[in-house]
């Protein structure tokens, strides 16, 4: 009994298969943890590049979001001698033209111009992304426009709520690395970006 065990602990036969069995699994799960990281910066270049797009098409088009002031009214002018004229460019003093609240919204295709944008940045976008992960804002600058003219915001198109899929199974090991023991998820955050462009005025204006 004894030399028969002795002769199965030295026999090597099927050796090399255990050793297959153990290193295989790491092999593979380097080669597609390679491949997903590659994806995602991937999809990060090709995404940065459809914001750029966003905005570019977002500040010569209506604005998107509701609420978005539609000229440049007068600001508290009360420390200027005289009330500006009509036609005075925003920036020359302070309180020329008022400053309205920042709106920001969520896109959504019942909007001719996210239609219009998201038809010409799906194909950059990640295959997983929705329209409502298109954030625009349209915030005041007192260095654009003139009072009485057309209010000119600067637009921003933001990438929100949207998480990278791998592949393979490292966004799990990911969530436990980072003590998430609820339950392990096969996605990350996908990195934040944001492009931003002062809106174009394609009206004419017109004097008070």
């Amino acid at each position: 009994m004894l030399s028969l065990l002795y002769r199965v602990m030295r026999d090597e036969r099927g050796g090399v298969l255990v050793e297959l069995a153990m290193v295989l699994p790491v092999f593979l799960l380097l080669l597609f943890g390679l491949i997903d990281f590659g994806r995602m910066g991937y999809e990060y270049v090709m995404a940065s590049k459809a914001t750029n797009v966003a905005a570019r098409l977002a500040v010569a088009r209506p604005p998107v979001c509701p609420g978005v002031a539609e000229r440049n009214e007068r600001g508290s002018t009360g420390a200027l001698p005289v009330p500006p004229r009509f036609g005075t460019a925003c920036g020359s003093a302070a309180g020329v033209c008022a400053a309205p609240a920042t709106v920001t919204c969520l896109a959504s295709l019942d909007d001719p111009t996210v239609t219009e944008i998201w038809g010409r940045i799906e194909g950059l976008m990640p295959g997983y992304a929705a329209p409502e992960n298109l954030r625009f804002s349209y915030s005041a600058d007192q260095n654009l426009g003139f009072l009485g003219g057309p209010y000119v915001p600067v637009v921003t198109v933001e990438v929100v709520d949207l998480d990278f899929r791998f592949a393979s199974p490292l966004g799990a090991l990911s969530s436990f690395a980072g003590g998430d023991w609820a339950g392990f998820s096969p996605t990350i955050p996908f990195p934040a970006m944001s492009s931003s462009l002062p809106a174009e005025d394609l009206a004419l204006g017109e004097a008070g």
